[in-house]
């Protein structure tokens, strides 16, 4: 008969009791912390030898943590983004762990020690132009179910500058539409926000939601987005849909489909956008769900074309003409000012 390793039973009620039961954790970071430790069972029984039912807390110590972190770094290709979500889910275990199991206090501080990467500030998002989001959209057939859904996802997934669960966790009931038109996402900590929707989208998902009895009463809680057995999708099926027609546009037109395409390009896609159609970052922020526009700001950062026409503009309203007489060239204040522009 099997036995419940230590491990199993801590982190049971770590998740039961403690994130659910004292911190109320919400739907968001049960789900991060449960892929996490998913990552950590399959790293150790590939590389560890050490399968599920096995593991106990003595295999698990700073040295193990370490090799999992660079484990998703080398093999999973994670960026320090990913690995430092990782890490911090593995602190609050092991924070927890303190608490449970005193008699290794040392071994859990030892891991608790591990420190974050560095992101530094990034400057590239991997976005399409709206001309490049318009030929992916003019891959997908219209004359299949699948079809018909698929574009009403993308689109949407666009549209509204979702996060890909927000999008799929989205039911019937989430759409309002009648005017105004909008939807409903449920962010991270589980706020709310309301993003407008335009007349074209809403006659897709009209239609899509007819096609699909969507509008009868008794489906308004089912997934906006179904599989093949009417449940909800995943992040990859959402990931291999969009690559299904990316691969395509690709083929055609390299030149405006980046190599790398995920559903969170449409979403930094959006943004640029609506940066360079004018809109205030204030209402970006809030159209994605920002909690600070500092988040936001890596838009303004990376639209190199708004720089170049914000520094064309200051020219032209602030220097006069005779200035034009000599040359910026020799001005080491104006040579030193655009040196820092950047930074």
């Amino acid at each position: 008969m099997e036995t419940i390793t230590d491990f199993a039973k801590y982190l049971t009620r770590f998740f039961t009791e403690y994130l659910v039961g004292e911190r109320g954790a919400s739907s968001h970071t049960i789900r991060s912390y449960s892929e996490t430790f998913t990552l950590v069972l399959t790293f150790m029984d590939k590389v560890r030898a050490k399968s599920a039912d096995r593991l106990t807390l003595n295999h698990f110590n700073k040295e193990t943590v370490l090799g999992f972190l660079d484990w998703l770094e080398e093999n999973r290709k994670c960026s320090n983004s990913t690995r430092n979500q990782r890490l911090a889910a593995l602190h609050s275990f092991f924070r927890y762990m303190q608490y449970e199991d005193v008699k290794r206090l040392g071994q859990w501080q030892d891991i608790l020690s591990i420190k974050v990467k560095k992101q530094g500030k990034r400057t590239a998002v991997n976005c399409l132009t709206v001309e490049g989001i318009k030929f992916l959209l003019e891959q997908i057939p219209v004359n299949t179910k699948a079809g018909r859904r698929n574009l009403a996802l993308l689109s949407l997934l666009y549209d509204s500058g979702a996060r890909v669960q927000e999008l799929i966790d989205l039911t019937p009931v989430s759409l309002h539409l009648i005017k105004p038109y909008y939807v409903t996402l449920l962010g991270k900590g589980c706020k709310k926000r309301i993003v407008p929707l335009q007349n074209e989208q809403v006659n897709l998902l009209m239609a899509y939601i007819k096609e699909n009895r969507l509008d009868n009463l008794a489906y308004n809680q089912r997934p906006l987005f179904a599989n093949n057995r009417g449940e909800k999708l995943t992040n990859s099926g959402v990931t291999y849909i969009l690559n299904l027609y990316a691969k395509n546009a690709r083929m055609l037109r390299p030149e405006i489909i980046p190599k790398k395409m995920s559903p969170h390009t449409l979403r930094h896609s959006k943004a640029m956008h609506l940066l360079q159609s004018g809109i205030n970052l204030v209402y970006i922020r809030d159209i994605l769900g920002h909690v600070s526009i500092l988040t936001t700001e890596v838009y303004a950062r990376a639209d190199s074309k708004q720089k170049r026409e914000a520094l064309e503009a200051a020219y032209v309203n602030v220097i006069p003409v005779k200035a034009n007489e000599a040359s910026w060239e020799k001005d080491s204040k104006l040579r030193e000012w655009l040196r820092n522009f950047n930074k």
